[in-house]
């Protein structure tokens, strides 16, 4: 088994575990008997899925994980535990049936068409896996409706978990649970029917009353891209993501109740749980979700969770899908509405749009000692806030060659007050089959020129 971490708690798994498969291809036509398209040269791809996904990401970490999980000896079965056992300590539960496998065909990485088969439930409990939770420091519930949450109800009820994650086909988590982590349209089919409007509202209404109607401590409603709402009952806190994407979410779910139950194990309060499940849910989906989890097999763990968009990443993956990478550069001291403006216009010539901003030391070499005004974190934080940027770089250089010569854009965008001079990047851009193309600023907005105004209007 890997080495785990010394001072992070052991986490018990309970749930039902599934075997995801990805048939990853091409599609540039259609079938000539149907209007489906055919989907080519199709490389496949098995991990752990359900409950499974939960207990290999909390492995992963470097958490000691059991978990306890209907498997069978049916080939599905047999591969599951192939990928699970160097990870993770597996008390199986008797099943009938087969494993449920979950096929998803994918052309350039959008999902096509999913398959599933095999319906397998668990039939009983064990008294191993009553013995393991007695004795388990930390647990964590997630159910898929497949029969092991039933199965050890009475277990669970008499010591309740951390962290119960439902799904609809599943029963409610037991009383005294410390958290519970539907997504917001389990929460509406979950809640009662007059708590069930639209909008940020509804996510408050149900989120209270699933905690009074599950008896549980809290609940918090994970709403996607806009983060999260965390509920005792009443004025719930809303937890935004720390940036949007909209990339594959398979297995969101999965990471976010993971490091939740993982850092309640640790002793965090709830809404520190809360934030950090957020923040690595969304690193989860910007990594590119399940499909980006290291393989079984491999050594490599999963990277820190960053605060920010990794640059790189996003490029090759949109390069990947055979998108348009667009970057832009320049000191963003003041943002103003030439600098909206021009980043607006360099996000629609391609599929993403990633800032090159001068580090403070470079800013003040081509500004002088005064400047930056605002420093390198605030400036990186207010061009993240725009929706139509994609991520932020940052050079340290005088010019972003280096830069440039990471990300390899297909198209490279500076301000029109450039037109006549000479671009360094431009030849550069060339060597891949970019190009550099100047676009237009806002006639007379300028940082230099609000800095005058505003030294002006000081004296």
């Amino acid at each position: 088994m890997a080495a785990k971490a010394d001072r992070r708690t052991p986490l018990v798994v309970v749930g039902d575990a599934l075997l995801d498969r990805d048939l990853t291809g091409s599609a540039d036509r259609l079938a000539p008997d149907a209007p489906v398209p055919v989907v080519s040269e199709c490389a496949e791809r098995i991990r752990p899925g359900g409950a499974a996904l939960a207990a290999y990401l909390a492995a992963r970490d470097g958490r000691e994980v059991t978990l306890i999980t209907g498997v069978g000896d049916d080939p599905a079965g047999r591969a599951l535990r192939e990928l699970l056992e160097p990870w993770l300590n597996l008390v199986p539960l008797p099943l009938t049936g087969t494993v449920p496998e979950k096929t998803r065909v994918l052309a350039q990485n959008r999902p096509v068409v999913r398959l599933d088969r095999g319906g397998g439930r668990v039939r009983e409990a064990t008294d191993e896996a009553r013995d393991v939770l007695r004795s388990a420091r930390a647990v964590l519930v997630s159910d898929y409706g497949r029969g092991a949450a039933d199965a050890l109800r009475d277990a669970l009820a008499a010591r309740p978990p951390l962290v119960w994650d439902p799904h609809p086909r599943g029963g409610p988590p037991v009383p005294g649970t410390r958290l519970v982590t539907p997504a917001e349209k389990e929460a509406r089919g979950f809640a009662p029917s007059e708590a069930r409007p639209g909008g940020l509202r509804a996510a408050a209404l149900n989120a209270a009353a699933l905690v009074r109607d599950w008896r549980v401590a809290a609940v918090t409603v994970t709403l996607g891209s806009r983060g999260a709402l965390l509920s005792y009952g009443e004025h719930p806190l809303l937890v935004p993501a720390p940036a949007a994407h909209h990339g594959d979410s398979c297995g969101a779910g999965d990471r976010f109740a993971a490091t939740a139950a993982g850092l309640l194990a640790d002793g965090a309060l709830v809404g520190e749980a809360v934030e950090g499940a957020v923040s690595a849910a969304t690193a989860f989906v910007a990594a590119g979700g399940a499909a980006a989890v290291p393989p079984a097999g491999s050594d490599r763990a999963l990277a820190a969770l960053p605060d920010t968009d990794d640059p790189r990443a996003l490029a090759a993956r949109i390069r990947a899908e055979h998108g348009t990478v667009v970057a832009a550069g320049g000191c963003f001291d003041l943002l103003h509405a030439g600098h909206v403006g021009l980043l607006q216009a360099a996000r629609r010539l391609g599929d993403c749009l990633v800032v090159c901003v001068n580090s403070d030391a470079s800013v003040r070499r081509r500004k002088g000692g005064g400047r930056p005004v605002n420093p390198l974190a605030d400036r990186v934080r207010v061009l993240r806030a725009l929706a139509c940027v994609d991520a932020v770089a940052v050079f340290d250089e005088d010019t972003p060659e280096r830069l440039l010569g990471d990300l390899r854009p297909d198209v490279w965008v500076k301000g029109g007050d450039y037109a006549g001079a000479d671009l360094p990047e431009a030849a550069l851009l060339q060597e891949w089959g970019g190009q550099a193309v100047l676009l237009p600023y806002l006639d007379g907005r300028s940082s230099t020129a609000l800095l005058a105004r505003a030294a002006e209007g000081a004296r």
